[in-house]
């Protein structure tokens, strides 16, 4: 894991999603929704086969072109029966599979699919860097990651409360400190991606949207 990132393993993980999964689409999909319709665009732009990592209750998968070929993985299996009943409710066809999955030991084969979303997970998962390697592991070459996060605010009163949040990351079942580093660092430290575009967006700058291009 890298330094300075507080404590989670899988099994905070798993436990506090099984808390989250009844009340999650009530409590995250307003603040979330600019930044998944945001994954989303970018995501497509190549069209074929898209993987969704962390896809949770399948928030996002209504807002994909039926063109698109979808498989979404998650690490919570109450999560995943959500969004199992959100796809026959809402005919997705586009959605050709949703398994249990480790984002650090992803089932595929290399350059399985033409881009990677993953919405609002790094700060989730027990080791950023691993999950990062496994996503651009599964990526085509020309294909791209795309990421939606919240990136920690260096200082003031945001940084202070995200510190105190942060001591809390086991319960809460993510990290609410990220500095930007940890990716950026990463994605600097690897000659075979190149970083495209960061920009922040809505609600009020909350979230960072990250595209990664996949150079061979």
């Amino acid at each position: 894991m890298p330094r300075d990132l507080a404590h989670i393993e899988n099994a905070h993980v798993e436990e506090a999603y099984a808390r989250w999964a009844p009340i999650y689409d009530l409590a995250f999909t307003a603040v979330m929704a600019p930044g998944r319709r945001a994954a989303v665009a970018a995501a497509q732009r190549l069209g074929g086969k898209v993987l969704d990592v962390g896809v949770g209750t399948g928030l996002e998968l209504p807002m994909f072109d039926a063109e698109v070929e979808l498989v979404g993985v998650d690490l919570s299996e109450p999560m995943l029966r959500r969004a199992q009943d959100r796809i026959a409710r809402d005919s997705l066809s586009r959605v050709k599979g949703l398994c249990v999955m480790d984002a650090t030991r992803l089932a595929f084969a290399d350059g399985a699919f033409d881009s990677v979303v993953a919405p609002y997970v790094l700060t989730v998962v027990p080791d950023p860097h691993a999950t990062m390697a496994e996503l651009a592991r599964v990526t085509r070459v020309g294909g791209e990651i795309v990421l939606v996060n919240h990136v920690g605010a260096e200082a003031g009163p945001i940084a202070w409360v995200e510190r105190w949040l942060g001591k809390r990351a086991a319960s809460l079942g993510w990290r609410p400190e990220f500095p930007w580093a940890i990716l950026g660092d990463w994605i600097a430290g690897r000659k075979d991606l190149k970083l495209v575009e960061r920009r922040k967006i809505a609600p009020l700058g909350l979230f960072t949207l990250t595209r990664i291009e996949k150079l061979f």
